[in-house]
């Protein structure tokens, strides 16, 4: 906790019944269910869009952006599973950030997780309604609505109930692992190492290996993100865990573990069924692949299929929306009213709130690609801010009591802040105008809480008071 933090006026404390009003049902996520939703968020990529990276820097480019952002992703994991174990908290990210940062570095962070997560599922849905009509389904019925329609469903379906929710979630996860086995089962025998590196050099000093040299590589990175972005959401069910401090490790590496084995078997099977300069075009990678090499019948299945990744990670995205939202509101960064949470123990109003403004998004900019870019620059915002905060609460607080440690401390975390931040910057390279527009977002957002929200934040909501705790013992060592 840094000086100015510290001196920053103290908040007011809220009532027992105002926290009655904004609790969540606590002890109902087993580490299953949470390994189930990190890998939901993330399995849509393998299913779409990360092959365009292909296109950007070829096999071998896509490959090492594979490689290091995977890297990125799995050592934050490590850093998130400890701090999450430390402070289970439904902030998760913003209030890791709040300890290590005060209030400034909390909020920028928990805005950024919010853009991150509020963004994606409007992007998945857009492609959602896209997969709808190529499978010859609802073909008169509008875009709009189908992504109206599954709005609706899905919010409902999570004000039900998390338990409920997640079970759900859980089960289109394992119908898009089975696509994921079949589509191996049938690009395989048409394998061949040649493939992946049909692409002809098109830069001065480049290779087959690297058709378009090293900024080929620094281009393909976000694509490689694509195949990870979301498992860092797990954290954002830490109150719903049943035992935080065995689950939460278990769940994020495990998910992390599962998304590297898809991941690799999607950028290698395309590419050396297909080819590369196919595949860095395919609309559908996985189905298009599998007609190419002669496999309908696989292609079929696989396509019908597929719609269940896309569902999964929509699905897990509205989840995580809506619990940084509802943790956000109730400390007070974001209006009150949005943490109120029904008899089902969901935070239903966030659900609502945000389902309204993603269809609008959706609707509104209709492009898919273009959304889940702004998504991206945010993602690699929460990630910077995240690995900090990793860093800065070993080095100030070495004393914190922590159940599980992440594995090689502070020097992974410090290696995924520095790729965090490579990312960063290579979302201009891909689109300079998302990452413009989600910029704007993210200062706005900030200018409410320097305006409005620092004066009426809530002293006595659990991420505050995990700050709070923080500046305590500062002041007594």
């Amino acid at each position: 906790m840094t000086t100015n933090a510290r001196r920053e006026a103290a908040p007011a404390a809220e009532t027992s019944e105002y926290f009655e009003k904004r609790s969540l049902a606590q002890g109902s996520v087993s580490w299953v269910m949470l390994m189930g939703l990190g890998v939901a968020y993330a399995i849509s990529g393998d299913f779409s869009g990360w092959n365009y990276g292909i296109a950007q820097g070829g096999w071998v480019g896509m490959l090492i952006a594979f490689l290091v952002m995977g890297a990125m992703y799995l050592f934050m994991s490590f850093g998130l599973a400890e701090m999450s174990c430390a402070m289970p908290t439904a902030g998760a990210g913003y209030a890791f950030a709040r300890r290590a940062m005060g209030k400034v570095g909390g909020a920028f962070t928990g805005f950024a997780i919010l853009v991150d997560f509020a963004i994606c599922p409007a992007a998945i849905s857009t492609f959602i309604a896209d997969y709808v009509h190529a499978l010859g389904w609802f073909s008169n019925v509008p875009s709009a609505l189908i992504i109206a329609v599954f709005f609706a469903v899905f919010v409902g379906l999570q004000i039900v109930g998390v338990g409920e929710a997640l079970k759900v979630t859980f089960g289109i996860t394992l119908i898009a692992v089975a696509a994921l086995v079949v589509f191996a089962v049938g690009i395989a025998p048409s394998f061949s190492v040649g493939n992946l590196f049909d692409i002809a050099p098109a830069a001065s000093g480049a290779s087959e290996a690297l058709p378009f040299g090293v900024s080929g590589v620094i281009a393909a990175l976000p694509f490689g993100m694509w195949l990870f972005l979301g498992v860092e959401g797990v954290p954002l069910a830490a109150e719903e865990a049943r035992d935080p401090e065995r689950d939460m490790p278990r769940g994020i590496i495990g998910a992390m573990l599962l998304l590297f084995i898809t991941g690799f078997a999607a950028v290698m099977l395309v590419t050396g069924g297909a080819g590369a300069l196919f595949a860095g075009t395919a609309a559908a990678p996985l189905v298009d692949a599998l007609n190419e090499v002669g496999a309908p019948g696989f292609a079929a299945f696989v396509n019908v299929a597929g719609l269940a990744g896309l569902v999964a990670s929509f699905f897990s995205c509205i989840y995580s929306a809506s619990r940084q939202a509802f943790a956000l509101s109730r400390a007070g960064y974001l209006p009150k009213f949005l943490s109120y949470t029904g008899s089902r123990k969901t935070p239903f109003v966030s659900l609502v709130v945000l389902g309204v403004i993603e269809v609008v998004l959706a609707v509104g900019i209709g492009n898919g690609s273009a959304l889940l870019n702004m998504a991206v620059f945010a993602a690699c915002v929460s990630y910077a801010m995240m690995n900090l905060s990793h860093i800065l609460l070993h080095l100030h607080e070495p004393q914190m009591e922590r159940a599980f440690v992440a594995p090689g401390g502070i020097a992974l975390t410090s290696i995924s802040l520095v790729l965090a931040l490579v990312a960063l910057v290579s979302t201009f390279f891909v689109d300079v105008v998302a990452a413009g527009c989600t910029l704007a977002v993210l200062v706005a957002l900030m200018v409410y809480f320097f305006v409005y929200s620092r004066h009426h934040l809530v002293a006595n909501a659990p991420d505050e008071e995990f700050a709070a705790l923080a500046a305590a013992e500062a002041e007594l060592a």
